[in-house]
Formats: structure tokens, C-alpha cells, sequence
């Protein structure tokens, strides 16, 4: 029996970096990383040093639709158990005395888009597998239980990748394939700062497990990296 198959999009550093290597450590497991420039990417080079052909390397920018399409057709034909949306941008000028429009527009290409390109070039790859995951690493600041002002950019992309993932779960149900919107808690990363509550450690170790035991039964569910229900 062939080893099931992870790809994960961000995962030159932080939580898919750190993601990454919780999968690796698990010999079950293959794992296809992708991030914008693999060749900058030191840590994941130092990764496939050690795991060698455990781990795959490949470049993308999931805001472009051509790179997409490109990496679905050097995959085409090989089955894909596991996609894990983990790219995400949150930029600067959210405030109401500062936003910037254009950076809107990107981060919802990034953070909202990125996911369903991913999710509709990778279909057929997702097919091959006996039990496939689409696992889309959201935020409760996409809550719409959460009624929170500013940073107004980053949470309407992320409100919007959850409705579109809870739509996509009901589309391809039929197809068995399980989709989820995981937040990964508040975790110490460039993106979370150093005042969050939880370590990278912490919150791959959760995504890992969580992913790991996912079924057809948990498609449309927005959960926490312990595996909890979360406030739509």
C-alpha cells in the first residue's frame, strides 16, 4: 500500500514549516510542500537532506492562477490525500484612517481564492484518494460570532474562505471528499506576534492530528486545531 500523501501550500516557515515536519515525522506519510521560492527556503532544504524522497519540494504563489494550473499538471495523475490551505498574507492598512483598497483585493486573492483555486485544480488528485481532505487553515478573526472591528482585510478574507469551504463541502460531498476550515489558534509566528497565546509547536502538532483522523463525516465543519467545534 502506497503512503498517503500530504500537500501543503506556506510551508517555508511557521505553521506549515512546522507542519510539515510533524508529518514527516510520522513514516506513514509523504508530504508535497510548496512555498514561492523553495530555493530560499532553508529550513525545508534541510528537510528533504534528511527525509529525501519523503519530501517534495515545488514553487508557488497560490495568488496566481497560471502557477495553479502549472503545478496541477506536473501533479496530474498522482493521488493527493491531504490538501492543507496554509498560505496566507495579512497585510498592513486595515484601519478605518488607513485602508488600502488595492491590499484588500490582494489579500482576498491570497487568503480566499488561493484555497479554491487549489481545491478545484487538485479535484482529480483528490479523487485518486481513498479518504480526501481539503483542510483550509482559517481564523476565528473570520468569526462571524466574533464581533470585532479593524483589521478589516484580513477578517473578511477569512470569513470568506469559510463560507466558500462550507459551500465546496456540500459540492463535492457526493465526491467523498471531506472539507474543513481549521483556526489554528492565536500562535507565536511572524504573523501572530510574540504575545500569542500558543507555540507552532502546539498548534501543528494539533493540525497534524486533526487532519490525520478527519472523515467524510466532518466535511463542513469549522474546527479549532484541538479538534473543537468553532462559532461559525
Amino acid at each position: 500500500m502506497s503512503q498517503p500523501t500530504l500537500l501543503i501550500t506556506g510551508a517555508s516557515r511557521g505553521i506549515g514549516l512546522e507542519t510539515v515536519r510533524r508529518f514527516l515525522d510520522d513514516p506513514d506519510w509523504q508530504v508535497i510542500a510548496t512555498c514561492r521560492d523553495p530555493g530560499a527556503a532553508s529550513d525545508l532544504r534541510a528537510l528533504q537532506a534528511r527525509h529525501g524522497t519523503r519530501l517534495e519540494l515545488h514553487a508557488l504563489d497560490v495568488g496566481d492562477g497560471d502557477a495553479v494550473a502549472r503545478l496541477a499538471e506536473v501533479l496530474a495523475g498522482r493521488p493527493v490525500d491531504v490538501l492543507l490551505n496554509n498560505a496566507g498574507v495579512m497585510g498592513a492598512h486595515q484601519s478605518l484612517e488607513d485602508l488600502d483598497f488595492d491590499g484588500w483585493l490582494a489579500e482576498v486573492n491570497v487568503n480566499t481564492l488561493g484555497p479554491m483555486r487549489l481545491a478545484l485544480a487538485l479535484r482529480s488528485n483528490l479523487a485518486l484518494s481513498k479518504n480526501p481532505r481539503i483542510v483550509t487553515i482559517s481564523s476565528q478573526m473570520g468569526s462571524m460570532a466574533r464581533p470585532r472591528g479593524g483589521s478589516y482585510a484580513y477578517r473578511s478574507s477569512k470569513a470568506a474562505v469559510n463560507k466558500a469551504m462550507q459551500g465546496l463541502a456540500l459540492d463535492l460531498a457526493d465526491e467523498g471528499i471531506c472539507v474543513v476550515v481549521v483556526h489554528p489558534g492565536w500562535v507565536r509566528t511572524d504573523m501572530g506576534g510574540g504575545a500569542a497565546d500558543i507555540s507552532v509547536e502546539e498548534s501543528a502538532a494539533g493540525i497534524y492530528r486533526l487532519t490525520r483522523d478527519l472523515t467524510l463525516a466532518d466535511s463542513g465543519r469549522f474546527l479549532t486545531y484541538r479538534g473543537e467545534d468553532h462559532p461559525w
